[in-house]
């Protein structure tokens, strides 16, 4: 079985550079099966098994993709040669329906699987399907699996969605891109990724605006070609990294993090005493002085990330007092809880709220990673923790985290995994 065996107590210092941002290159390579003609070309691309897994979607669908290790990922598909996705690979990840969308909008039809992914609650495709028909289209849930269709193209509507969807906003934007009219998307979602699908779409030949915003407009085209694109730093990475360097009491900058992406966290770790330096290049932590507990409220961008909510809850603990982390978002995100347990945390569950009194010392144990964001915690807990804590659950870590391991190591950490079996280690420098 494969571990992450860590030895606690060691501070942090140094540089990280971050990866491109998972969260944008899977919505970009579904969006490329919009391509009727060309070859997209897609730089910083992360070595994570989600990025792996969808590229099997779109080849089981007849599109070309070609994962480099250095971080460049070629896609093709002017010759798609089926609209149906196989269970046995969307049924790995949630991002695999984003497929829907695009082969709706340029065949006029798809037939995708409900999809699968970490178990942190229910994420229905309730939106997604209300963004498809507004558009013209038809759409049914049989035997597992949504099939949609249209006679001939979709057409331009307003689409309001009930509740700030990132998944769904994507995927009504992809399929107005072609769509006879204009679309408008009310409620969309704010998130950076969005921002950046928009820029690649508007390179395809894509009418595009407002991404960024509640509302996005869309004025659709006839056709779309490949394209290419550089996609963001990956946010969440970067805030795992600040977040080691707090929770380890340390000096960290990291490259490539952009403030405004991570303006929440930034602002949470000042209220706990934190000193938090913007760069042109990147993001300075240093955690030098008392730290202070403080309430948290997991919220749409701009709002605190939910994707930061287990690692931040790691922090937590390790600062005496009482603070309050609310989970606005996913009823199942506090499974991380019942591992840190087994480190000497004091947390209670109330509700989709966890009370956290910090301990003066967390202890090392054998942890479980229950999903992508909780194992991240565990890893940032084992930092802070004394003696020896062991991670298991890998598989679930390696969906997001390319090069954890040797990059907590280059910064200083006493870390190590077991198997072999890892991504291509690419780090940068540590001062």
């Amino acid at each position: 079985m494969a571990t992450i065996k860590i030895h606690g107590g060691y501070r942090l210092a140094g540089t990280v550079r971050v990866d491109g941002a998972k969260n944008a290159v899977l919505p970009i390579m579904a969006a490329s099966l919009l391509a009727e003609t060309g070859e997209t070309c897609i730089e910083e691309v992360p070595y994570l098994t989600d990025i792996e897994n969808l590229a099997d979607v779109v080849r089981s669908l007849g599109a070309r993709a070609e994962l480099s290790h250095n971080g460049s990922l070629k896609l093709s598909a002017e010759r798609l040669t089926t609209t149906t996705a196989p269970y046995e690979l969307v049924r790995k990840m949630r991002a695999s329906f984003w497929v829907a969308g695009p082969l709706l909008a340029r065949t006029g039809h798809f037939r995708v699987p409900l999809p699968g992914g970490c178990n942190i609650g229910e994420r229905p495709v309730d939106q997604h399907i209300k963004g498809f028909e507004a558009l013209g289209a038809h759409v049914a849930i049989e035997h597992g699996y949504v099939e949609g269709y249209v006679k001939d193209r979709l057409r331009g509507a307003r689409v309001y969605l009930d509740i700030v969807s990132v998944g769904a906003t994507i995927n009504t934007m992809m399929a107005a891109t072609l769509a006879e009219g204009q679309t408008l998307i009310e409620n969309a979602a704010k998130e950076p990724e969005i921002v950046d699908l928009a820029n690649y779409l508007n390179a395809m030949g894509a009418k595009v605006r407002g991404a960024g915003t509640d509302v996005i407009r869309i004025e659709g085209v006839k056709c779309l070609h490949g394209a290419a694109h550089t996609v963001i730093p990956d946010r969440i990475e970067a805030g795992t990294y600040m977040l080691a360097a707090a929770i380890t009491r340390g000096d960290v900058f990291v490259e490539g993090a952009i403030y405004n992406h991570l303006s929440s966290l930034c602002a949470k770790l000042r209220e706990a005493g934190v000193t938090v330096e913007d760069d042109i290049s990147g993001i300075r932590v240093r955690a030098d002085g008392p730290l202070h507990p403080i309430d948290v409220k997991t919220l749409p961008h701009p709002g605190f990330p939910t994707d930061l909510q287990a690692q931040m809850l790691a922090l937590l603990t390790t600062i005496e007092g009482v603070s309050i982390v609310t989970e606005t978002l996913y009823e199942n995100r506090f499974l991380h809880v019942a591992e840190l347990r087994r480190m000497g945390v004091d947390v209670k569950l109330e509700g989709r709220s966890a009370i956290v009194e910090g301990v003066s010392n967390l202890t090392g144990a054998r942890v479980n990673a229950t999903d992508l964001r909780a194992g991240a915690a565990l890893v940032l807990a084992g930092l802070a923790a004394n003696g020896e804590t062991v991670v298991t659950g890998l598989e679930h870590l390696d969906r997001g985290y390319g090069d954890l391991v040797s990059k907590l190591r280059q910064l200083g950490g006493y870390i190590v995994r077991t198997d072999e079996a890892q991504p291509p280690l690419r780090l940068v420098t540590a001062n």
